[in-house]
């Protein structure tokens, strides 16, 4: 009966530690009043909210879909290794940066003199720079590929 109990408060742990957002502050805080976003179960929320009124957008596999909606006409960008698209395309032209190895890069090019940002220990530094007064956002938690880009979004063009 007690590793019944167990396994039972592990999976209630598990659980509860699953659904636990990942937070987005603005530069270097770590404040919860400088959180910028949240993503949580697939969605990007404005600041701490979890309400479905403030939800910036939302992620479907490989695609970010405009605040709440699933249809092909609300897709902001298409994600297909590395590389982000604009809408639902997936042509060379539609191309508007490329995320390689903890870099951002503008369209499809992958040369330094291109780099938007660098990603480094959750910190996401403008350009190639690593100075901590170059960091635009900090990010508390994993975030896949796809929930990246749903929260660069979220930061520099949903408001």
């Amino acid at each position: 009966m007690k590793a019944i109990f167990t396994i039972m408060a592990f999976i209630f742990s598990v659980t509860i530690f699953a659904v636990e957002p990942v937070k987005v502050y603005k530069g270097t805080s770590v404040y919860s009043s400088d959180v910028i976003c949240n993503v949580s179960n697939g969605k990007v929320y404005k600041k701490n909210s979890v309400y479905n009124s403030d939800v910036v957008c939302n992620i479907r596999e490989n695609k970010i879909y405009k605040a709440n909606s699933v249809y092909n006409s609300d897709v902001i960008y298409t994600i297909r290794d590395g590389k982000v698209y604009n809408g639902n395309s997936v042509y060379n032209s539609d191309i508007v940066m490329t995320i390689r190895d903890g870099k951002i890069y503008k369209g499809t090019s992958v040369y330094n003199s291109d780099i938007i940002a660098t990603v480094r220990d959750g910190k996401v530094y403008a350009g190639t720079s690593v100075y901590n007064s170059d960091i635009a956002f900090t990010i508390k938690g994993n975030l896949t590929l796809t929930e990246f880009v749903a929260v660069w979004y979220a930061v520099f063009y949903a408001w």
